[in-house]
């Protein structure tokens, strides 16, 4: 999302408050109509309560000069009256008065509200029925008092702008405050950005700036980066810089080879040269692919080529391709696997390399009392167990470590001492471990991978 991070925050701030705030309006609004609406019912029922009282008394001649002035003071504007008699007899007032818009229930005694209009104009209208007694005429008089709507309505909306005015005012101060509160909020977030970008590209070391707790989790997050790109970076620089060692001497001997082949005096000189020439190539070769597998099992995180892998089927494929490297140095390749499937999730040729090496490494580091190389698959707790046993000269366990690691070697050998740290690397890789265990006779493998669920 391409919205500035700061008006998103004003925008989930505020989004709310604005609707708490419409509501609230609402409701004061109608709380003030309500309140406008009694006060001025209340004044109705004044004047209306006036009329009865000086019609009684005046027997309905004339109504007092206090209840006229009353009629024409109302906060509402001029009040209007009309009255007859039980018998349906014009009494005093105005001739015509407003009637509802349905009919209503009439009380012995009571009072009704009710909108209508009169002479087109939008009335308030009360209707009082009063039990009263003039010039010995005594019954259940009606009295209707009105009042246009319009300066009630005018209060009311003028009333209503105040209350809107004032929260739309809160609103926008509040806006405000929010705007630049969260532009000071986000300033670390800012000053941490200036200082990642002043950064050199090849400065990748862990940020120890001061940051808020909220930012905590990114800053740790990109030290956690920093520091596998610095560790990527590092185990790349030390693969080249292995990679131009030890090819070196296989490619001088490549380049002196091929100018002995060149400066042969002899057909039979030149093919001995030649022969000599394919075995250094195959040597350097040999080497290259060896560097290049060692680098692809050490890259972390590329797990998107493993796939269910049935282990006894890759071991069998194995010790078919190995069976007659082995009887040409007169030993015996055995395979023992379970009767029952046993699958891992695994990168299947990653896997078969590893393996291949372990048997290679037995081969050509085990000497000359080499007999006979057992390879076999177990099944342990939430683990596929690959051994690899020979009954050869094995290694002093002081050594273990030392074999582990990239080019490393106990004693001289045609071999290029990455076999082991590939199968490290793989098992590594797959989350698995790499045992390597001296026995009495020989030397013990053991590869550990977690096995499918």
């Amino acid at each position: 999302m391409n919205t500035s991070l700061r008006l998103r925050l004003v925008v989930i701030i505020l989004t709310p408050l604005l609707v708490i705030a419409g509501i609230i309006a609402s409701l004061a609004v109608y709380d003030a109509q309500l309140r406008a609406n009694a006060r001025f019912d209340r004044s109705l029922l004044s004047a209306v309560l006036a009329i009865s009282r000086d019609v009684a008394l005046s027997g309905g001649d004339a109504l007092s000069p206090e209840t006229n002035a009353l009629l024409q003071d109302t906060s509402g504007g001029p009040v209007y009256y009309h009255v007859y008699a039980p018998d349906g007899v014009f009494v005093t007032g105005y001739a015509t008065p407003p009637v509802a818009k349905t009919p209503l229930d009439e009380v012995e005694s009571g009072q009704t509200y009710f909108d209508s209009l009169y002479k087109g104009d939008a009335v308030r209208v009360l209707r009082f029925t009063d039990a009263v007694q003039i010039d010995g005429l005594s019954g259940t008089f009606t009295f209707t008092v009105w009042q246009e709507t319009a300066l009630r309505s005018t209060i009311v909306r003028d009333l209503s702008r105040r209350i809107f005015g004032v929260i739309a005012t809160l609103v926008l101060a509040v806006a405000l405050v929010v705007w630049f509160g969260v532009r000071l909020g986000l300033r670390p977030l800012l000053d941490l950005e200036a200082a990642i970008a002043r950064r050199s590209p090849d400065d990748l070391t862990a940020i120890r700036r001061s940051v808020p707790i909220e930012a905590r989790g990114i800053v740790s997050t990109l030290n956690r980066l920093f520091g596998q790109v610095s560790s990527t970076i590092e185990a790349k620089d030390v693969f080249i810089s292995n990679a131009a060692h030890q090819l070196r001497n296989p490619i001088a001997g490549v380049v002196a080879m091929s100018d002995a082949v060149r400066s042969a005096k002899t057909l039979e000189d030149m093919r001995e040269r030649s022969e000599e020439l394919a075995v250094a190539s195959q040597r350097a070769g040999d080497l290259a692919n060896k560097l290049l597998a060692l680098e692809r099992a050490s890259s972390q995180g590329n797990t998107g080529s493993f796939t269910p892998v049935p282990l006894a089927t890759l071991l069998q494929e194995v010790c078919r391709r190995s069976t007659a490297t082995c009887a040409t140095r007169g030993v015996t390749l055995n395979l023992s696997v379970p009767d029952h499937p046993l699958t891992v999730n695994a990168d299947a040729t990653m896997l078969s390399e590893a393996v291949t090496n372990l048997i290679e490494n037995a081969l050509i580091h085990a000497g000359p009392d080499l007999s006979h190389i057992d390879v076999s698959l177990a099944d342990k707790t939430a683990f596929a167990v690959i051994h690899v046993q020979d009954d050869g000269c094995g290694i002093p366990p002081q050594f273990v470590e030392k074999v582990r690691e990239r080019f490393g070697q106990v004693r001289p050998s045609a071999g290029s001492g990455l076999g082991l740290a590939i199968a490290d690397a793989v098992a590594r890789h797959h989350n698995g471990a790499l045992d390597i265990t001296p026995m009495p006779k020989g030397l013990r493998i053991t590869l550990r991978i977690r096995h499918a669920d």
